[in-house]
């Protein structure tokens, strides 16, 4: 399987399978519209009225080549990696939901504005502790876990956190672990004390702003209505010059009110931030911020203005990272990355502030996704079993598709929440991922040029 695209005067063909990308000229682009399903003649008959014999015939020698080569057509690697066929998931995440409580109030917020259509409430040190335990006793062989403290707005609990970390650390010793605490927070409650914390204890750190103070503001604002763009945007700055503008990413999401969201991930860079992510909102078509189907092409456009920019800022000394673009050619994410992705549901799990176990964040509230308690050490057989065995292979859309080993097969929550299952993705989340995967292919050839 390849995929050829053509992108800011670039012509790129990818080996799905090799992971091999080329840059091609023109002539190659089009020869691959026949090759090699039909003979070297009848390629020639098609394309005579645009290139000579001579040309068609040199450009099936090299596609020859690279097709001998593994490079192109390629045979699937990873269906029968020895990685993938023995793979035994092990727990080795976990989302503590610290907080089932916030104290902004966010349109598009799919934890019903922090306390995920249930009680408002706040997570014990002892439900923590024991967060800690399991995570320990089911995560097998593995020496590296994470653990992130999410919310709701975590820092609403934050002396927990402090306990939970303190009780972490004495027991990954006992074990023989390395657990990497990391934290999602809004940064209206942050300050010279827990800012210090965060940067000396938490291996990551997430810093939520959708850009632009108009964007933000009108998404993003507090109890009593007003907008967290001027509260939140000193303090967002000091942590990110606290960690050296490393390990952390300012996050954003972009919805059908600023279908102009590049300019949102320029502000940020704009006003200093190194690394940033902006993600697509996730809603039904009823809401008016959704994205639909009919937005895509604007959104495309977005996302080759932002490479271009992107590559621009790079070449002139101002570079940042954008997480999408992030694309390592050299070595890439394990097998079971691949097929697997976050490993929701059996890899990673979120625990709630009363100690029950869902595959992940997106799932907390539905009680049909109860996995089981950490409370009683308990786990549904089954449903992780479910969630274990949903990887690629299992999964019609996606084998068939050329951007299966860059997006692992996308989200279950977001393939559940729109089509009832987490079997079959959710249609307009793929073709954004695919658009991204292109973007940030075409800005590794651009930025090649220069070597």
């Amino acid at each position: 399987m390849i995929h050829k695209f053509y992108q800011d005067y670039t012509y790129m063909v990818m080996d799905v399978n090799s992971g091999a990308i080329h840059v091609i000229d023109e002539l190659a682009y089009d020869v691959l519209d026949f090759y090699p399903e039909k003979k070297a003649e009848e390629t020639i008959e098609l394309l005579k009225n645009k290139y000579s014999a001579n040309e068609i015939e040199e450009a099936i020698k090299e596609l020859d080549f690279l097709t001998k080569e593994g490079l192109l057509f390629s045979d699937d690697r990873y269906l029968n990696h020895k990685g993938f066929k023995e793979k035994k998931p092990v727990v080795k995440a976990l989302c503590l939901h610290i907080a089932h409580d916030c104290n902004i109030r966010c349109k598009y917020c799919f934890a019903s504005q922090g306390d995920f259509k249930g009680d408002r409430s706040l997570m014990s040190a002892e439900v923590g502790k024991k967060a800690i335990d399991f995570l320990i006793q089911n995560s097998s062989n593995r020496k590296n876990l994470e653990v992130d403290f999410f919310g709701g707005e975590p820092l609403m609990n934050f002396e927990t956190v402090k306990e939970i970390v303190d009780y972490g650390r004495k027991e990954e010793k006992k074990h023989n672990k390395n657990i990497r605490f990391t934290m999602t927070t809004n940064g209206v409650l942050l300050n010279d004390e827990n800012m210090k914390y965060i940067n000396e204890n938490m291996y990551n750190v997430v810093l939520s702003i959708d850009g632009r103070k108009e964007v933000n503001d009108n998404m993003r604002y507090s109890i009593n209505g007003q907008g967290t763009y001027d509260i939140i945007v000193p303090k967002l700055l000091k942590m990110a010059e606290m960690r050296e503008q490393k390990n952390y990413y300012v996050r954003g999401t972009f919805t059908r009110e600023n279908l102009d969201f590049a300019k949102d991930v320029l502000h940020l860079a704009d006003l200093g931030f190194k690394s940033t992510s902006m993600e697509p909102v996730v809603a039904e078509e009823h809401h008016e911020y959704a994205i639909k189907e009919e937005d895509l092409s604007t959104v495309y456009q977005q996302y080759e203005l932002l490479a271009k920019e992107y590559v621009k800022r790079i070449k002139e000394g101002k570079g940042f990272d954008f997480f999408h673009f992030m694309i390592d050619l050299n070595q890439g994410p394990c097998v079971i990355k691949r097929v697997s992705g976050c490993g929701a549901g059996a890899e990673y799990l979120a625990i709630t502030p009363e100690g029950d176990i869902y595959p992940c964040h997106q799932f907390v509230g539905n009680e049909d996704f109860k996995i089981g308690s950490i409370m009683n050490n308990a786990l549904s057989t089954s449903l992780y079993n479910e969630f274990s065995n949903a990887h690629i292979y299992n999964k019609d859309k996606c084998t068939k598709c050329w951007a299966k080993f860059y997006c692992s097969g996308g989200c279950h929550a977001n393939a559940y929440n729109f089509n009832n299952n987490i079997y079959e993705p959710y249609d307009i989340g793929c073709e954004m991922e695919k658009k991204r995967i292109e973007c940030a292919l075409t800005i590794q050839a651009k930025l090649a040029e220069e070597e």
